[in-house]
């Protein structure tokens, strides 16, 4: 019982079988190295803004250091519905159909738990965050990756879609704007997929963690078209708009009987978020559109030079609209993602992502996030340019 073989075999299939995150595995290679650039984790360089982190201290300053509601203080479900109604048009219920969760990641766990039993078939795109897939099989769900491509922008189609549903298929996972491609939809877009889930009778989940940050046009949500706030789960959180992410800060929205099962996992789970987080969420909604608009704007800046620069050293890469993230096509160089990045890394310390982190379809690109400073981006792509006059 004391030799690894043993232990190995006592841990859950589900859980053995599942391979660890390729973003982490790859990052653990870059922390040993000094001098690195590192255009890999997806986290906002900037600081979270002093009145955010204000709000927090003032609220430690008053002894706020206790439990709140299971779903959350109700003060900041308030402040989520009167954000999300401003933004979409679509009112949510602070009672009972706005649960706060610790991260978009935990509410998307406590959505695929709440409807997902073994078997059930969920629908997601490919290239996509590195945590659906396995979230989908550690609850013995299929998890039905359906591939888009560079030529199509990577945005899924109702027609791609089509091809892989099943009489199984219980829920489809959407991601716009998306985490890797930088893509996002177009209402036209949004509107033939929701008239697909509703005909096919699938509940939708949203992922909208990056819908702030959109650079040539608004992000449109799928909650927005009529009869889908009744079959939708909105994921959100304040990481990625807010520069938040070591608040650990998510919600969900949905109706009361999803947002009521939703709610039991995360009561015998989590119990509840963070006091002092939920503080600072409050403060965030009220008063933080200036900042917003200020971390876009560099964000922008920084994604018009790292796509034009790759564009100009042969790299072809699709404009990004949304998040901040660059997907490079590096496939005419003949090695795979891997080995491209990690050459990279070797010979210039400069890090990116193998596509393949994202699904076996991003094979032959890498991931390169602008959610670094504009003279990092520029290094490098100095030096990106000197490492493919090598190859």
């Amino acid at each position: 019982m004391n030799d690894s073989k043993s232990l190995r075999s006592r841990i859950a299939k589900t859980v053995r079988d599942i391979p660890r995150s390729g973003i982490r595995d790859f990052f653990e290679i870059v922390s040993s190295r000094e001098g690195v650039i590192s255009l890999g984790i997806g986290e906002p360089d900037f600081v979270t803004p002093w009145h955010i982190r204000e709000a927090a201290s003032q609220a430690l300053d008053r002894g706020v250091t206790s439990y709140t509601s299971n779903m959350g203080l109700l003060s900041l479900r308030r402040g989520i519905s009167n954000y999300i109604e401003k933004k979409t048009g679509v009112h949510y219920n602070p009672e009972d159909e706005v649960l706060i969760t610790v991260g978009v990641s935990e509410g998307l766990d406590l959505a695929i738990r709440a409807l997902i039993e073994p078997g059930d078939e969920v629908l997601y795109h490919e290239p996509s965050y590195v945590s659906y897939n396995p979230l989908i099989e550690l609850a013995y769900g299929v998890a039905v990756a359906v591939e888009t491509k560079k030529e199509n922008g990577f945005r899924v189609t109702r027609a791609e879609l089509e091809e892989k549903v099943t009489p199984k298929t219980k829920v489809l996972l959407l991601n716009y704007p998306n985490n890797p491609t930088g893509a996002i939809l177009s209402k036209q877009d949004i509107e033939e997929i929701a008239a697909f889930a509703i005909e096919r009778d699938l509940i939708v989940f949203t992922d909208e963690i990056y819908d702030e940050l959109t650079y040539d046009r608004e992000h449109f949500s799928i909650i927005s078209v009529p009869g889908m706030k009744e079959r939708a789960i909105y994921l959100h959180g304040f990481s990625k708009a807010w520069a938040m992410t070591g608040f650990r800060m998510g919600f969900t929205c949905a109706p009361p009987e999803l947002t009521e099962a939703m709610m039991k996992i995360h009561q015998y789970s989590m119990l509840c978020a963070p006091v002092l987080s939920q503080e600072a969420s409050i403060q965030a909604l009220k008063h933080a559109d200036e900042d917003i608009a200020h971390m876009k704007a560099e964000y922008k800046k920084r994604r018009n030079y790292i796509h034009s620069s790759l564009e100009e050293m042969g790299i072809p890469c699709i404009r990004p609209e949304g998040a901040f993230y660059a997907f490079a096509d590096i496939s005419k160089f003949g090695m795979t993602a891997k080995d491209f990045s990690l050459k990279l890394l070797d010979e210039q310390n400069v890090a990116c992502v193998p596509g393949t982190a994202f699904g076996a379809c991003g094979e032959g690109f890498i991931r390169c996030s602008y959610a670094t400073s504009l003279d990092e981006i520029k290094e490098a792509m100095k030096r990106i340019a000197q490492f493919i006059k090598t190859l």
